[in-house]
């Protein structure tokens, strides 16, 4: 195959693999108008890939949330379920304290 592709567009050359070359010739321009045809218009593959990117981004994004609400929603019910709970959020967050109670604050 190396030989009939030597001087592949020389035609004086083709002799008795006309038929082949002639082929060959066409192949390699319809490939590379395919391709070009591909990566030049306005939804090519490079559209597809990047849209593909985002949305595997965007799923890695709601999972992450998905993750985050699952905790805030536990978070939540344990403050329901427990004062004591509630009270220390209070208490570290808001720096609540009972009447008595001495709140120091260290940065």
């Amino acid at each position: 195959m190396a030989k009939y592709t030597k001087d592949l567009w020389n035609r004086d050359k083709d002799g008795s693999h006309k038929e082949q070359r002639s082929f060959i010739r066409y192949a390699i321009v319809a490939t590379v108008f395919f391709l070009l045809f591909l990566l030049l218009k306005k939804d090519s593959i490079i559209t597809w890939v990047q849209a593909g990117f985002t949305l595997r981004q965007q799923d890695r994004q709601i999972e992450r949330y998905e993750r985050e609400n699952a905790a805030l929603d536990e978070k939540i019910r344990m403050m329901k379920d427990n004062r004591d709970t509630l009270e220390r959020y209070a208490r570290e967050q808001f720096y609540f304290a009972e009447p008595g109670d001495d709140v120091y604050i260290i940065e």
